[in-house]
């Protein structure tokens, strides 16, 4: 039996212990908030079938014919017990990496019949949130840039590295590299990176107040033609996607890899960078890729984005 089930019973049961105790059902059935019909129903049920008996039965049978097909349940039950996804992202998963339909509802119920519809204490849930951030249309028209600290630990020592992030406002496609300092000539160097890897010009680069991003990052950015802005400070909501990738990184990433060496590291953020380019279902892309929505934008033409 569920622990449902089970709370049914005990609650039953102490409905009869209260009732035997005082002597008096009808008094006992007012305290308990249920009708005599109800409490003499219960007894019924509980001298012919048991404990059993006293277990909530569903209001109608199930039908199995609604249910999704076995194997796509299991592979819904490995991408909650492996990556711990809400239904949503489990459903675009299903689609995209197994050729697989099921329903977000459909998920859900799955999740709830097999009582894994709540994560375990301590780990996070992944769902997929209502809320749309304002965006701009055109690829290129905007990049936010920051840095997030990575620790790693390798023999007892304690190892800081820096990960500079550059994420398109339009589409979040993400260019990421990884420093052994944090300084103005690395962000110059991932601006530079930024330039010769992307298939549009960029215009504005977004940056918070960080010393990396001072006077020579600031005339660097101006020399390639693109206009440096910064955001207010302290708040680093406006540099919203480029933290959410932030976040997203941590999760699903970085806490799950070591530290060897930064030439390991940096081979494995660039597989890191790919997959989140090219396969990752993204929430605020409708379970898009963030390069399939920049080869749709590109495709579509300035005059239609």
């Amino acid at each position: 039996m569920d622990k449902e089930a089970l709370r049914d019973i005990a609650r039953k049961k102490r409905v009869f212990a209260y009732a035997e105790e005082i002597g008096n059902i009808a008094k006992a059935c007012r305290y308990f908030g249920i009708s005599p019909e109800t409490f003499c129903d219960w007894s019924k049920r509980y001298a012919t079938r048991g404990d059993a008996g006293l277990v909530n039965s569903k209001p109608c049978p199930q039908n199995p014919k609604l249910r999704v097909p076995q194997a796509i349940e299991a592979k819904i039950l490995y991408l909650r017990r492996k990556y711990h996804f809400g239904p949503a992202r489990i459903a675009w998963s299903l689609e995209r990496y197994f050729d697989m339909k099921a329903s977000t509802s459909g998920v859900y119920q799955v999740l709830v019949r097999n009582g894994m519809n709540v994560l375990p204490k301590g780990k996070r849930t992944r769902a997929v949130k209502s809320f749309k951030r304002h965006e701009k249309r055109v690829p290129g028209r905007r990049v936010q840039i920051d840095v997030k600290f990575l620790t790693f630990h390798k023999g007892g020592r304690k190892i800081r590295r820096y990960q500079f992030t550059a994420i398109d406002d339009a589409t979040r496609a993400g260019v990421l590299r990884v420093y052994d300092r944090h300084t103005q000539a690395n962000a110059i160097d991932l601006v530079d990176h930024v330039r010769r890897t992307s298939p549009f010009r960029i215009h504005t680069v977004q940056i918070d107040n960080g010393h990396e991003y001072q006077a020579k990052f600031h005339w660097h950015c101006e020399d390639l033609g693109m206009t440096h802005v910064y955001i207010k400070p302290r708040s680093p909501h406006l540099n919203g996607k480029v933290e959410r990738s932030h976040k997203t990184d941590a999760e699903e990433f970085s806490q799950l890899v070591g530290y060897v060496d930064d030439i390991d590291i940096r081979s494995k953020l660039k597989e890191w960078e790919s997959y989140y380019n090219c396969h990752r279902p993204h929430a605020a892309l409708k379970g898009k890729a963030p390069f399939e929505v920049l080869r749709e934008r590109l495709l579509s033409g300035p005059g239609k984005v």
